[in-house]
């Protein structure tokens, strides 16, 4: 889905996923001291990012749906922090290198060379002693899990981040993790693919 697309729904509803940060970006990085700027890369409607500047990180929040971002300007304004919103489209986006603290990469599902180079960003732009975090729809999720991207295209496992992060970065987790679903139809258990490394 194109910017156009993903503004047109997250314009259908008042917010598409929920105001809490997703539930492995708390546990990981919860109980992480904060070390100056953060980048929420595919921030949405800034649950995440939220989060963390509540935590007491500088954050950018780097998406290319301005309707999204709009709302992540309107939550943290709600929640009384401080956030700064770039509209951008991540294979395109230059930032600087080694400027963040922390890069988060939640639910940001391309086809594998265009993702490879976002994460390739990810590892560029943070600097020695920081923090990398992936959470994202595994690649088993549609023949066993529920939910997410059914193309497998789009998915990837731990592996394949960590393989792409392990030279730039010391690996402290990589696997798949279970996430309980509900929805109208019941219960359900959905399949992430979750990496955490440290910037060597």
């Amino acid at each position: 889905m194109d910017a156009a697309g993903w503004d047109e729904r997250y314009r259908d509803a008042e917010l598409v996923w929920t105001a809490r940060p997703n539930r492995f970006v708390e546990q990981e990085l919860a109980g992480l001291e904060p070390a100056g700027r953060a980048v929420d890369l595919a921030a949405g409607e800034g649950r995440n990012a939220v989060w963390l500047a509540e935590r007491g990180w500088e954050v950018d929040a780097v998406d290319f749906s301005a309707v999204a971002l709009a709302k992540a300007e309107r939550l943290s304004a709600e929640r009384g922090v401080g956030l700064r919103t770039v509209c951008a489209d991540l294979t395109a986006w230059q930032p600087p290198e080694a400027a963040y603290g922390l890069a988060l990469v939640a639910y940001l599902h391309l086809p594998w060379p265009q993702m490879q180079e976002v994460l390739r960003l990810a590892a560029r732009v943070v600097r020695p002693g920081g923090t990398l975090l992936l959470v994202g729809h595994d690649a088993t999720n549609p023949e066993r899990g529920h939910g997410g991207p059914r193309d497998p295209h789009v998915l990837y496992t731990a592996e394949q981040v960590a393989a792409l992060w392990r030279p730039h970065a010391r690996i402290l987790r990589a696997g798949a993790v279970t996430r309980p679903v509900a929805d109208g139809d019941g219960s359900f258990t959905a399949i992430d693919a979750l990496v955490r490394a440290t910037r060597t």
